[in-house]
């Protein structure tokens, strides 16, 4: 299975790379559309603005086929960003849709609830049992590191992989066929993300 990690020149992609290189699953970049053609499994880590992210997506002629990618149900792994570019808005860009591949919108920690923010550092995701295949091997909770100022707000509860509260509880990750997603960073997350990694990639090739 022929990895590809969507490279459109925002963030540090390495620690990324390294850690599918440590479970054996060797990753090359996507820099162009024609780089969608070379691959069986679509990785999209990433960090940055909302808004921004879509901009530079489309002008790299990358935001085309990646709704061409989501829409014909190939296998996708979101992280992060490229978790809550999947839903329809954010409160962070206001105006700019998202994928809509998960109805609902990404919304701000309230910063008057005293919180700090953004929610950096490890945290819990308390796993749904229908999708054990994909956390096979952890604990359940499982901690995990975590780096965002904004959380998605989920309609279908249905599409739930694991969970988290910081503040207000909301849905860390989601999962359906051939699709995992979450806001943390598995590549962050030592030997519990590795093991993460190894379980998405298994059962995203199923």
């Amino acid at each position: 299975m022929k990895l590809g990690v969507l490279d459109y020149g925002a963030g540090n992609l390495r620690s990324v790379l390294n850690a599918f290189d440590a479970i054996g699953a060797h990753a090359d970049l996507v820099t162009k559309p024609a780089g969608f053609d070379q691959i069986d499994l679509l990785v999209f880590p990433g960090q940055g603005a909302f808004g921004d992210s879509v901009r530079i997506l489309k002008e790299t002629g990358l935001w085309q086929p990646l709704q061409a990618w989501l829409q014909a149900g190939k296998p996708y792994l979101g992280i992060c960003l490229g978790y809550q570019l999947l839903f329809e808005s954010s409160e962070e860009s206001p105006g700019v849709e998202g994928l809509g591949v998960a109805k609902g919108r990404v919304r701000k920690f309230d910063a008057a609830s005293g919180l700090k923010i953004p929610h950096m550092g490890w945290n819990v995701a308390r796993w749904e049992e229908s999708q054990s295949a994909i956390w096979a091997g952890l604990p359940n909770p499982t901690y995990v590191y975590f780096v965002h100022s904004y959380y998605p707000e989920l309609q279908d509860e249905s599409l739930a992989l694991c969970r988290t509260d910081y503040g207000v509880g909301f849905v860390s990750g989601i999962a359906r066929k051939n699709l995992v997603a979450v806001q943390f960073h598995p590549e962050k997350s030592q030997e519990a993300g590795l093991t993460l990694l190894r379980n998405a990639v298994k059962v995203l090739g199923a």
